[in-house]
């Protein structure tokens, strides 16, 4: 996959995709990482931004350095052009397994007020938010984005059946995990994670997923389809309450 950034401040990127799983994952061949300042592409001084037509507070950034970068890094290729913003979709891991599909994406990150509209109308395919939240700038969420994006490569980690089983990407939340020692300070995993009985392990896992999801995030039960096997479950802990 290719990744391009058009940032106002792309020295925020060098440590992020130069570090862990970011930096294995280009070592691999399975990413390559490109940040270009969007102020390079503008015809006006490097002016990226002004005033607002009607007036109100703020800036706003201008259509053509934007149109400008993104047509130069694309040429005749039609990659998803995804707007940092928070008037965009909500980011889930669905959302995230959808863009790991694609060859190409590029990111752009805005400042000041908003974007001038017809960058949305006209030049992106995808407006993404990281939450209910405003930051200065879409370099963080972005950067969120694309480490959510990019561990789900081919070969970037070392388990690749380790996406599969990660929370939201099986439509619940992952069961509790345990490592050594078994006794740490009098609190003790739980006896039949060292029991050796796969299938009660399974099943213990099984039942621990559907209620922390319960617990936790009763909403993510609703967009599932149980089998009958897990709805008995979820009636056995419902009952218990």
């Amino acid at each position: 996959m290719k990744i391009n950034v058009l940032s106002l401040f792309p020295p925020m990127f060098e440590g992020v995709f130069n570090q862990s799983m970011m930096k294995k994952a280009q070592e691999k061949g399975a990413v390559s990482f490109a940040v270009s300042d969007f102020r390079d592409y503008a015809d006006n001084k490097r002016q990226v931004d002004d005033y607002p037509f009607g007036g109100g507070a703020g800036m706003v950034l201008k259509p053509e350095p934007v149109f400008n970068a993104v047509e130069a890094l694309t040429g005749d290729s039609k990659p998803r052009v995804i707007l940092m913003c928070p008037q965009g979709e909500r980011f889930t891991q669905k959302k995230a397994e959808e863009l790991a599909k694609e060859e190409e994406l590029i990111f752009i990150c805005g400042h000041y007020e908003g974007y001038d509209e017809r960058i949305r109308e006209h030049l992106v395919t995808d407006e993404i938010s990281i939450g209910d939240f405003v930051l200065t700038g879409g370099e963080l969420a972005a950067m969120t984005v694309i480490d959510s994006v990019v561990r789900l490569l081919p070969g970037v980690l070392g388990n690749a059946d380790s996406p599969m089983k990660d929370s939201f990407s099986t439509g619940f939340l992952e069961h509790p995990q345990y490592t050594r020692p078994a006794d740490y300070r009098g609190w003790k995993v739980p006896d039949v994670l060292t029991s050796g009985n796969h299938a009660r392990v399974d099943q213990w896992r099984e039942e621990q997923t559907l209620k922390r999801t319960l617990e936790r995030r009763p909403d993510m039960l609703e967009k599932v389809e149980l089998t009958a096997a897990q709805q008995k479950i979820l009636d056995g802990l419902k009952n218990t309450d």
